[in-house]
Protein backbone atom coordinates (compact mmCIF):
# COMPACT_ATOMS: atom_id res chain seq x y z
CA UNK A 1 0.00 0.00 0.00
CA UNK A 2 1.50 3.44 -1.10
CA UNK A 3 1.56 5.61 1.99
CA UNK A 4 -0.57 8.93 2.43
CA UNK A 5 1.42 11.69 2.40
CA UNK A 6 0.90 14.33 5.50
CA UNK A 7 2.29 17.96 5.32
CA UNK A 8 2.07 19.91 8.64
CA UNK A 9 0.62 23.04 7.82
CA UNK A 10 -0.79 24.49 11.53
CA UNK A 11 2.20 26.09 12.90
CA UNK A 12 1.68 29.54 13.51
CA UNK A 13 5.22 31.13 12.43
CA UNK A 14 5.64 33.15 15.57
CA UNK A 15 9.60 33.32 15.00
CA UNK A 16 9.05 34.39 11.14
CA UNK A 17 6.22 36.66 11.66
CA UNK A 18 3.27 34.76 9.73
CA UNK A 19 1.87 32.16 8.19
CA UNK A 20 5.38 30.70 6.25
CA UNK A 21 3.36 27.66 5.05
CA UNK A 22 1.87 29.42 2.13
CA UNK A 23 4.95 31.94 1.41
CA UNK A 24 5.77 31.86 -2.33
CA UNK A 25 9.13 30.39 -2.83
CA UNK A 26 9.27 29.59 -6.73
CA UNK A 27 8.71 31.89 -9.50
CA UNK A 28 5.47 30.74 -10.02
CA UNK A 29 3.72 31.68 -6.89
CA UNK A 30 4.89 27.75 -5.22
CA UNK A 31 4.92 27.42 -1.72
CA UNK A 32 7.04 24.55 0.09
CA UNK A 33 3.82 22.87 -0.05
CA UNK A 34 3.40 22.67 -3.82
CA UNK A 35 6.84 20.75 -4.27
CA UNK A 36 6.05 18.25 -1.64
CA UNK A 37 2.97 17.66 -3.15
CA UNK A 38 4.24 17.61 -6.56
CA UNK A 39 7.36 15.27 -6.00
CA UNK A 40 5.33 12.76 -3.89
CA UNK A 41 3.19 12.76 -7.13
CA UNK A 42 6.07 11.83 -9.31
CA UNK A 43 7.75 8.76 -6.74
CA UNK A 44 3.97 7.18 -7.02
CA UNK A 45 2.02 8.88 -3.64
CA UNK A 46 -0.67 10.80 -5.04
CA UNK A 47 -3.08 10.72 -1.56
CA UNK A 48 -2.33 13.76 0.89
CA UNK A 49 -3.40 15.44 3.62
CA UNK A 50 -3.14 18.44 4.90
CA UNK A 51 -2.89 19.66 8.58
CA UNK A 52 -3.68 23.19 8.74
CA UNK A 53 -6.00 25.78 11.04
CA UNK A 54 -9.20 26.38 10.54
CA UNK A 55 -8.70 30.34 10.10
CA UNK A 56 -6.41 29.34 7.52
CA UNK A 57 -8.26 27.45 5.47
CA UNK A 58 -9.80 29.25 2.64
CA UNK A 59 -6.63 30.77 2.01
CA UNK A 60 -4.72 27.44 1.58
CA UNK A 61 -7.71 26.36 -0.22
CA UNK A 62 -7.38 29.33 -2.73
CA UNK A 63 -3.43 28.93 -3.39
CA UNK A 64 -4.15 25.19 -4.17
CA UNK A 65 -6.34 26.02 -6.77
CA UNK A 66 -4.32 28.08 -7.78
CA UNK A 67 -1.34 25.94 -8.34
CA UNK A 68 -3.42 23.86 -10.18
CA UNK A 69 -3.86 21.19 -7.75
CA UNK A 70 -6.68 17.91 -8.23
CA UNK A 71 -9.15 18.89 -4.80
CA UNK A 72 -10.16 15.56 -5.03
CA UNK A 73 -6.65 14.22 -3.88
CA UNK A 74 -5.95 16.20 -1.09
CA UNK A 75 -7.98 16.42 2.11
CA UNK A 76 -7.60 19.30 4.31
CA UNK A 77 -7.83 18.52 7.81
CA UNK A 78 -8.26 21.10 10.80
CA UNK A 79 -5.55 20.18 14.03
CA UNK A 80 -7.67 22.71 15.88
CA UNK A 81 -10.57 21.35 16.23
CA UNK A 82 -9.10 17.82 16.63
CA UNK A 83 -9.65 17.24 20.56
CA UNK A 84 -10.18 19.80 22.98
CA UNK A 85 -9.53 23.38 21.63
CA UNK A 86 -6.28 25.40 22.43
CA UNK A 87 -4.97 28.61 20.85
CA UNK A 88 -1.54 27.22 20.23
CA UNK A 89 -1.25 24.29 18.17
CA UNK A 90 -1.03 21.06 20.55
CA UNK A 91 2.78 20.37 18.53
CA UNK A 92 3.32 17.90 15.89
CA UNK A 93 2.44 14.42 17.17
CA UNK A 94 -1.16 15.86 17.35
CA UNK A 95 -0.83 17.25 14.25
CA UNK A 96 -0.43 13.56 12.30
CA UNK A 97 -2.82 11.54 14.55
CA UNK A 98 -5.18 14.68 13.10
CA UNK A 99 -4.05 13.06 9.38
CA UNK A 100 -4.27 9.41 10.91
CA UNK A 101 -7.78 9.78 11.54
CA UNK A 102 -8.40 9.88 7.47
CA UNK A 103 -6.12 7.46 6.49
CA UNK A 104 -5.77 4.04 7.09
CA UNK A 105 -2.14 2.86 5.51
CA UNK A 106 1.05 3.94 6.31
CA UNK A 107 2.50 8.25 6.30
CA UNK A 108 4.93 10.27 5.23
CA UNK A 109 5.45 12.82 7.62
CA UNK A 110 6.82 16.63 6.33
CA UNK A 111 6.79 20.00 7.88
CA UNK A 112 4.83 23.01 5.18
CA UNK A 113 7.44 24.82 5.97
CA UNK A 114 10.48 22.90 4.70
CA UNK A 115 12.05 21.77 0.88
CA UNK A 116 13.52 18.10 1.69
CA UNK A 117 14.44 17.63 -2.20
CA UNK A 118 12.78 16.03 -4.83
CA UNK A 119 13.57 12.50 -3.54
CA UNK A 120 12.78 13.02 0.23
CA UNK A 121 9.52 11.73 0.21
CA UNK A 122 10.14 8.99 -1.97
CA UNK A 123 13.01 7.92 0.55
CA UNK A 124 11.15 7.51 3.29
CA UNK A 125 8.44 5.55 1.31
CA UNK A 126 10.80 3.00 0.12
CA UNK A 127 12.59 2.98 3.63
CA UNK A 128 9.12 1.60 4.67
CA UNK A 129 9.02 -0.98 1.96
CA UNK A 130 12.28 -2.13 3.07
CA UNK A 131 11.48 -2.60 6.52
CA UNK A 132 8.06 -4.67 5.54
CA UNK A 133 5.98 -1.51 7.19
CA UNK A 134 7.01 -2.70 10.65
CA UNK A 135 9.19 -0.05 11.86
CA UNK A 136 9.93 3.89 11.80
CA UNK A 137 11.67 5.63 9.02
CA UNK A 138 13.51 8.51 9.38
CA UNK A 139 15.15 10.17 6.41
CA UNK A 140 18.26 12.14 7.57
CA UNK A 141 20.54 14.75 6.04
CA UNK A 142 23.72 16.15 6.56
CA UNK A 143 24.32 19.11 9.04
CA UNK A 144 25.99 21.34 7.13
CA UNK A 145 23.57 21.09 4.30
CA UNK A 146 20.57 22.16 7.04
CA UNK A 147 22.30 25.32 8.45
CA UNK A 148 20.90 29.20 7.97
CA UNK A 149 22.53 31.93 6.69
CA UNK A 150 20.11 33.83 9.43
CA UNK A 151 21.05 32.92 12.57
CA UNK A 152 21.45 29.69 15.06
CA UNK A 153 19.07 26.37 14.38
CA UNK A 154 17.95 23.79 16.46
CA UNK A 155 18.45 20.00 14.92
CA UNK A 156 17.67 16.56 16.27
CA UNK A 157 21.23 15.05 15.97
CA UNK A 158 21.44 11.31 15.37
CA UNK A 159 23.28 8.76 17.06
CA UNK A 160 23.35 5.52 14.91
CA UNK A 161 24.04 1.78 15.02
CA UNK A 162 24.56 1.62 11.43
CA UNK A 163 21.61 2.12 9.99
CA UNK A 164 19.30 1.94 13.11
CA UNK A 165 18.98 4.89 15.21
CA UNK A 166 20.19 4.25 18.84
CA UNK A 167 19.68 8.56 19.48
CA UNK A 168 18.43 11.43 18.75
CA UNK A 169 19.76 14.41 20.63
CA UNK A 170 17.96 18.02 20.37
CA UNK A 171 20.90 20.46 20.10
CA UNK A 172 20.15 24.17 20.22
CA UNK A 173 22.22 27.41 19.06
CA UNK A 174 23.79 25.75 16.20
CA UNK A 175 25.88 28.06 13.77
CA UNK A 176 29.27 28.36 11.75
CA UNK A 177 31.17 29.64 13.41
CA UNK A 178 34.57 30.40 11.46
CA UNK A 179 35.30 27.11 9.93
CA UNK A 180 33.38 24.81 11.93
CA UNK A 181 30.19 24.43 13.21
CA UNK A 182 29.53 25.08 17.38
CA UNK A 183 26.87 24.26 19.24
CA UNK A 184 25.35 26.00 22.39
CA UNK A 185 22.99 23.37 24.25
CA UNK A 186 24.66 20.32 24.61
CA UNK A 187 27.86 22.71 23.58
CA UNK A 188 30.10 21.70 21.07
CA UNK A 189 31.66 21.17 17.73
CA UNK A 190 29.85 19.42 15.16
CA UNK A 191 30.94 17.85 11.88
CA UNK A 192 29.49 19.20 8.68
CA UNK A 193 28.32 15.46 7.63
CA UNK A 194 26.57 14.23 11.47
CA UNK A 195 23.46 13.23 10.61
CA UNK A 196 20.00 15.77 11.62
CA UNK A 197 16.44 14.91 11.33
CA UNK A 198 14.64 17.62 9.80
CA UNK A 199 11.40 15.80 10.56
CA UNK A 200 11.03 13.75 7.44
CA UNK A 201 9.42 10.68 8.51
CA UNK A 202 7.66 7.32 7.04
CA UNK A 203 5.25 5.86 9.82
CA UNK A 204 3.52 2.70 9.45
CA UNK A 205 0.23 2.00 11.48
CA UNK A 206 1.98 0.28 14.75
CA UNK A 207 3.47 3.67 15.00
CA UNK A 208 0.79 5.90 14.72
CA UNK A 209 -1.77 3.11 17.17
CA UNK A 210 1.01 3.63 19.95
CA UNK A 211 1.47 7.56 19.40
CA UNK A 212 -2.63 7.42 19.68
CA UNK A 213 -2.10 5.77 23.33
CA UNK A 214 0.77 8.58 24.09
CA UNK A 215 -1.44 11.22 23.11
CA UNK A 216 -4.22 10.11 25.50
CA UNK A 217 -1.59 9.64 28.27
CA UNK A 218 0.25 13.29 27.28
CA UNK A 219 -3.45 14.52 27.69
CA UNK A 220 -4.21 13.63 30.50
CA UNK A 221 -1.16 15.40 32.14
CA UNK A 222 -1.25 18.44 30.25
CA UNK A 223 -5.16 19.34 29.54
CA UNK A 224 -4.50 23.01 30.90
CA UNK A 225 -1.64 23.75 29.81
CA UNK A 226 -1.27 26.34 27.23
CA UNK A 227 2.06 26.15 25.31
CA UNK A 228 3.49 22.39 26.32
CA UNK A 229 3.73 20.36 22.98
CA UNK A 230 2.89 16.81 21.94
CA UNK A 231 5.94 16.48 19.52
CA UNK A 232 6.29 13.74 17.40
CA UNK A 233 10.18 13.51 17.57
CA UNK A 234 9.86 12.81 21.37
CA UNK A 235 7.00 10.71 21.07
CA UNK A 236 8.77 8.19 18.67
CA UNK A 237 11.80 8.54 20.56
CA UNK A 238 10.05 7.21 23.71
CA UNK A 239 8.57 4.73 21.76
CA UNK A 240 12.36 3.45 20.36
CA UNK A 241 13.13 3.96 24.25
CA UNK A 242 10.69 1.45 25.49
CA UNK A 243 11.46 -1.25 23.09
CA UNK A 244 8.66 -0.58 21.21
CA UNK A 245 9.71 -0.03 17.29
CA UNK A 246 12.77 0.28 15.86
CA UNK A 247 13.93 3.65 13.74
CA UNK A 248 15.47 3.25 10.02
CA UNK A 249 17.61 6.18 9.31
CA UNK A 250 18.04 6.86 5.25
CA UNK A 251 20.71 9.40 4.58
CA UNK A 252 19.51 12.05 1.82
CA UNK A 253 22.08 13.57 -0.33
CA UNK A 254 20.14 16.16 -0.79
CA UNK A 255 20.25 20.02 0.35
CA UNK A 256 17.90 20.91 3.03
CA UNK A 257 15.79 24.20 2.59
CA UNK A 258 13.48 26.39 5.07
CA UNK A 259 12.35 29.74 6.28
CA UNK A 260 12.54 29.63 9.88
CA UNK A 261 13.54 33.41 10.06
CA UNK A 262 12.41 36.33 7.23
CA UNK A 263 16.12 36.53 6.27
CA UNK A 264 15.89 32.76 4.84
CA UNK A 265 13.74 34.06 2.36
CA UNK A 266 16.22 35.65 -0.02
CA UNK A 267 18.42 32.45 -0.46
CA UNK A 268 15.61 30.44 -0.75
CA UNK A 269 14.11 31.99 -3.51
CA UNK A 270 17.45 32.40 -5.45
CA UNK A 271 17.70 28.91 -5.08
CA UNK A 272 14.80 28.48 -6.29
CA UNK A 273 14.56 30.90 -9.50
CA UNK A 274 18.05 29.26 -10.32
CA UNK A 275 15.94 25.76 -10.92
CA UNK A 276 16.04 23.46 -8.03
Amino acid sequence: MNPTLVIMAGGLGSRFGGDKQLVPVGPGGEAFLDFAIEDAANSGICDVVIVARSNLDELLRRHLASQGHQSSEIRIVHQDTFGPPRARPWGTGHAVLCAAASSDGPVVVLNADDYYGPSGSALAAEGLADVDGEHAVLVAYDLGTTLSPGGSVSRGVCELDGSHLVGLVETHGIRRDGGHIQAEDPPGRLCADTPVSMNLWGLPRRVLDLLEDQWADFHSMHSADAATEFLLPEAIEQQRIRGLVTVEVVRSGEHWMGITNPDDLVVVRRVFDDGR
